[in-house]
Order: structure tokens, then sequence, then C-alpha cells
């Protein structure tokens, strides 16, 4: 079968690859769209991030070249001795995350912090960006016929935001600000919509993406045309509740902070490629909290309830649909050089 294999930096391959054979455990699917997920741009980019190079994963026994792809959905079309939850026909999207289960993150229940934690897609095991792949049963979520594959693949990235909402203090009525509106930052826009935020402040230069952030309802501040920090306190009367950064860039971390009131919150949701500095003091002397999430834990199936209702919409998300024959020019490429896509969806065929 095809498959889109990392090597290295820059250097994707799609190549014929042995199609999988469900073990023990596992269901096999063929995968209908995958999407390009910002964390395979950074192994695209700047990699090894989560791909293990050097040695093999601890949990997978794979070390590159790994097929990528952790955003996909699909049909079963076989299941491994012992499984019972799924059959042949069945449509089923992947929550992609390894966990050891013996650490202490797994064993209070948090196996997103699991210290050899890896991702399917990335740490070995296959990945979406593939004709077929198996999965461990347990991964594996059944999706309503309400929901298309397309809407399917972007049950995983809409369970980042929605984690990072659920694991901020936002309340019913409280104010955001997220700072970048790509895909991520446009479905934690969703996800704060659905959690009740009132005002939902955006900070963005692209064009296309302020225009997608509006269309979503969110109010969006554009960096060159205001001091960011001063116009959300302004319109907010002393700044938000909490902020969420999900651009990466550094300079950003510090605006994020100071964008939040007395007491208020900052949510790192992205991954960093370089260092980012902060002046501590922008925290202590407002008593300001700094957090952190990294995936998502038993969100799931509140996002496939959620999408059932009309949230995090792909109509409005998807910005192109691509083969996986174009999938490094007319996907990774793209996603470098066109500042209007915000979420490349692959066929897999």
């Amino acid at each position: 079968m095809k498959a889109l294999r990392w090597h290295g930096v820059k250097d994707l391959r799609l190549e014929n690859i042995d199609e999988p054979r469900p073990a023990e455990g596992k269901v096999k699917i063929k995968v209908e769209w995958c999407g390009i997920c910002g964390s395979d741009l950074h192994e695209y980019t700047a990699g090894p991030i989560f791909i293990p190079a050097q040695a093999p994963h601890p949990l997978t026994g794979e070390q590159a070249p790994v097929v990528m792809g952790h955003e996909f959905s699909g049909q079963v079309v076989e299941v491994g001795e012992g499984v019972t939850r799924f059959q042949a026909g069945d449509r089923v999207v992947v929550e992609p995350i390894y966990a050891c289960g013996h650490c202490e993150a797994c064993k209070q229940g948090k196996y997103n912090l699991c210290d050899q934690m890896g991702f399917l897609g990335l740490a070995g095991g296959g990945g979406g960006f593939s004709e077929y792949v198996t999965a461990e049963e347990y991964m594996v979520h059944a999706i309503p016929d309400s929901i298309s594959y397309e809407q399917g693949a972007l049950v995983e990235p809409s369970a980042v935001a929605l984690h990072a909402v659920r694991q901020s203090k936002l309340k019913v009525g409280d104010t955001a600000a997220v700072f970048g509106a790509g895909p991520i930052g446009l479905l934690v826009i969703e996800a704060l919509k659905a959690s009740g935020a009132s005002d939902i402040y955006v900070v963005e230069l692209s064009e296309e993406r302020k225009a997608k952030a509006e269309e979503l309802g969110a109010i969006v501040i554009d960096p060159t045309q205001y001091n960011v920090v001063e116009e959300i306190h302004r319109r907010t009367q002393g700044g938000v509740n909490v902020a969420y950064e999900v651009t990466g860039v550094p300079p950003v971390l510090q605006q994020a902070i100071d964008s939040t009131r007395i007491g208020g919150e900052l949510m790192i949701v992205s991954i960093f490629e370089q260092a980012a500095p902060i002046l501590p003091n922008s925290i202590v002397m407002k008593e300001r909290t700094v957090n952190g999430i990294i995936g998502y834990r038993d969100v799931f199936p509140a996002v496939i309830s959620l999408m059932d209702k009309g949230f995090f919409p792909a109509d409005k998300l998807v910005t192109k649909r691509i083969s996986l024959d174009e999938v490094v020019d007319q996907g990774f490429e793209a996603l470098l050089k066109e500042k209007n896509q915000v979420k490349i969806l692959v066929k897999a065929e």
C-alpha cells in the first residue's frame, strides 16, 4: 500500500510498504481522510520532535522512518482476535495516544502525560497518511452516521482544543483571548463557544484566518493595527479571564500573559521550537497562572457529541482537499507557503 514516511527534516517520502494485518486486540481501518497537523508540520520543518529518530520508541519498538498522520477517520475492514467492540463496516476515528499504563501519570489516569507517551502516526505503529492502518481497540471510537468522514478527521485536533478549555479556569460567561487563528486556534474558539465563554478575542495577522475567526463569532484584533495588550484591556475593562497561546511564536507568549486580568490565566497550547523568554514579574505582580496542555485525555466522546450538535464544523474549517499523491507539494509545502490555508485534508487512496 502507499504510505507517507518521515525520513528526516524536509524528507517525506511516499513509499510502497506492506499492508498491515490486525494482530490480537487490534482493529484494521481503511483510512478515508487524514488531516495535516501542526505537529506534522513541525516534524517536517524542524524534527525530530516526537518522532523516534535515534532509537526505537519504548512503546512501539519503531524508529524512523515512520508512517505519519494521526488525525484520521475511516471504516473498519477487519478485526483481530479478541476484539469485541467493533466489526467490519463500522465508521470510526482513532485516539492515537500510546501510554505505558504503569508510570505515575498513567496511575492517575493522565495517560497523555505518560513518561513514555507517543502518538500513532509519529512514534510508529502506522499512520493516517496511508491506505490502511491498524490500531489498538482501546484507541478506536465509533462515529454516528450524522458525522461525515471529513468531519471525523477533525475529532483529534478538536480534542486538543476542548482539552485546553476544560483544563483552564474558564467559567460560563468569562471572556477569553486566543492568540493565533490557525487550525487549533479556530477549534479553541469553537470549544470556548461550547463552554459558554462570552466575548472571545482573537489575535491574528492573516486576512484569511481573521475572516475564519470572525465567521466563527470571534472578535478579531489585528496586531498591526493595535497594541494588542492595551486593546484587550480597554475592551474588557482590565483583561480577559483566560488567554490561550496557540502560535508557538516566542514574543507572543509575553503578550498573552499580559492580556489577562488580575488573577487571570494563560493556557499554553502550542509546541515551541525554541525558547520563549518571559518576564516572571508579570505573573507574580498580578497573581496570574500559567498552565499548559499536551494532547488530550477522556474527551473524544464529548467532541463527537458536540460535533453531532454542530460544533467544530468541517465546512468552515477545511480549506483544501488533496490526494495522498499530492501530500508533500500540495499539503505540507502549501501550509508553509499559502497563508490562506487552515486545515488540509488528505484522501487516502
